[in-house]
């Protein structure tokens, strides 16, 4: 009648004992995730009571929590202002153009990369596309202005010189978005092409030998093999860009807009600048910034709840 719990008291330490060696065996890689954890508390959760402001009046002298309550004023203030949902339709405009225009972009640089069989020349391509991810938007802005510039662009040189008059590029809007998205795809393609390739040299190569012994061409190989290898990966990263919808990012829009085309430049980022830090309209920016992260919410878990009916969800 003994020998069972004595049994059981044994696995118990045995189990205690596998843990305790795992724990101290994972120590640096826990001390090497310690500063990430840190980075979210610091700038990313704790900031998160600040959104009580978005309730509030907020004045420097009352403080955050000493500032009276409005409730839903700031809201409405917000949503009854033409201007408001004008910068809400440019940031939607501009994300949902990046989307589709540069989310592929990515995925068939990476599937072309990894159809190069010549090693140099596949490392240089890689090199030469991953390299403007480390350009700050003032050096890609600079560039920007450097090729379409009225007066000094190189691309308005010729135009002149072949038909006599230049053509204001970043004077026009339709122009300005074209370049503001194409920009943004030439900088950040390549990087995110990394990830791609990283899920392509999971793929197993005998499902590509069986295809060529079968026939298929390697545009079928690509279609077949290449593209439901990679899916989950896809699905994750667009689910990822949905939840972004909101967020076109300070930066790119700030260097290359103008007073021109401030009509279609203008976003929810550039308009909390000008009115909160610029004007001190604290409350209401932190009602914008608020709004847009529940849609990005909602568009997450909506993107999701559509993935999981083809079994590609995140959670």
């Amino acid at each position: 009648m003994h020998p069972a719990p004595i049994s059981l008291e044994r696995s118990k330490q045995v189990a205690r004992l596998r843990r305790s060696r795992t724990f101290r065996r994972n120590v640096p890689l826990l001390l090497m995730f310690l500063p990430v954890v840190a980075f979210y508390v610091v700038f990313k959760y704790i900031p998160m009571a600040g959104v009580v402001i978005a309730f509030k009046s907020y004045n420097f002298a009352d403080g955050i929590w000493g500032s009276p309550w409005v409730g839903l004023k700031n809201f409405q203030l917000l949503f009854n202002n033409p201007k408001s949902l004008l910068i809400i339709r440019n940031t939607l405009m501009l994300s949902l153009l990046h989307i589709v225009a540069g989310f592929p972009f990515p995925i068939v640089l990476a599937i072309m990369l990894n159809e190069v069989k010549k090693a140099w020349f596949k490392k240089s391509v890689q090199t030469l596309v991953f390299l403007p991810h480390f350009l700050s938007w003032v050096i890609v802005g600079g560039i920007v202005v450097t090729v379409f510039s009225q007066q000094s662009g190189v691309i308005n040189h010729w135009i002149a010189q072949w038909f006599g008059q230049p053509f204001p590029f970043l004077y026009n809007e339709t122009s300005w978005v074209a370049i503001f998205i194409g920009s943004g795809i030439w900088k950040e393609a390549g990087f995110s092409a990394i990830i791609y390739l990283a899920a392509l040299s999971t793929i197993d190569p005998s499902l590509y030998e069986a295809a060529s012994i079968d026939g298929a061409s390697k545009w079928r190989r690509i279609w077949h093999v290449t593209l439901p290898g990679i899916s989950p990966t896809v699905v994750l990263m667009l689910i990822l860009a949905m939840g972004k919808v909101m967020e076109v990012g300070f930066d790119p829009v700030y260097t290359l807009q103008n007073s021109v085309v401030a009509g279609v430049s203008e976003v929810i980022s550039t308009y909390i600048y000008t009115l909160g830090i610029q004007k001190g309209e604290f409350s209401l920016t932190s009602a914008m910034g608020l709004f847009e992260s529940a849609v990005g919410l909602v568009l997450v878990v909506t993107s999701n709840a559509i993935a999981r009916r083809f079994n590609q969800g995140l959670w």
